[in-house]
């Protein structure tokens, strides 16, 4: 695994280094930089890392900076001695936060974590390759509004809920319509590059995502239309979400 290190304390680089490489032997480390600018600069000219550990308080700023200068794609482990950056720091493909002083133990539950994650997607890309082509995804579906039924049109369908074990479809319009399947049927229907199920209650829209935010490694959705309830997607579906939200 090719890692790189942005951290401007000497001591805490090298003492990172160590404990890497004690904790597997097949990591290599590119690059050990030390502030936003240098770090800037190394990903504009090489090949992305497979990991990043990152100490948040830089020399020169804060190295949030260096992502929202320069979005990456691969997984960052922010370190740092605060916790109050926690939150903000799951807006920059965060994968853990490792409070300072870092330990031998921590670094080994990190890595244990990135492991598991990508034996997760590869594992779900392997089973897209050997499983045959999936069935078109459907344009309309029939629900009901009374006692008459109505051809709905999927793309005008901001979410799907259930609510007292009845599942409705919802339109940009704020309608409201029974259907006669339930979610699980619903998302074998829908495409997936549009529709992400939330979790056990809801299948949103892409277009119905207002915004979102983290929430103690949950993350909280905001709809359109809006919702009574609190809307949330599990720490362990998070990582999934937000590679669908940005279309990979």
């Amino acid at each position: 695994m090719n890692v790189i290190i942005i951290e401007d304390e000497l001591l805490a680089k090298a003492k990172l280094e160590a404990m890497l490489i004690s904790l597997d032997k097949s990591i290599s480390i590119l690059a050990k930089l030390s502030s936003v600018k240098d770090s800037i600069q190394w990903l504009s000219q090489n090949p992305s890392p497979d990991l990043a550990f990152v100490d948040i308080q830089l020399s020169d700023d804060h190295s949030f900076e260096i992502f929202r200068r320069y979005p990456v794609k691969f997984p960052v482990i922010f370190t740092t001695a605060y916790d109050k950056y926690l939150l903000e720091s799951f807006e920059f493909n965060s994968i853990d936060y490792l409070l300072k002083p870092i330990t031998e133990e921590k670094l080994k539950r990190s890595l244990e974590k990135i492991a598991t994650l990508r034996t997760h997607f590869l594992h779900e890309n392997i089973l897209k390759l050997i499983q045959p082509i999936p069935a078109p995804t459907r344009n309309r579906i029939i629900a009901k509004k009374g006692t008459e039924f109505v051809a709905l049109d999927i793309g005008e369908v901001a979410y799907f809920y259930t609510e007292h074990k009845i599942v409705f479809a919802k339109d940009f319009s704020g309608r409201q319509l029974i259907l006669d399947k339930n979610l699980a049927e619903l998302e074998a229907d829908v495409d997936p590059k549009s529709f992400f199920r939330l979790n056990r209650k809801y299948i949103a829209n892409l277009k119905s995502i207002e915004r979102f935010k983290p929430d103690n490694g949950k993350i909280r959705v905001f709809l359109n239309p809006e919702m009574k309830e609190e809307v949330y997607v599990s720490k362990e579906t998070a990582p999934e979400f937000r590679l669908w939200i940005e279309g990979r």
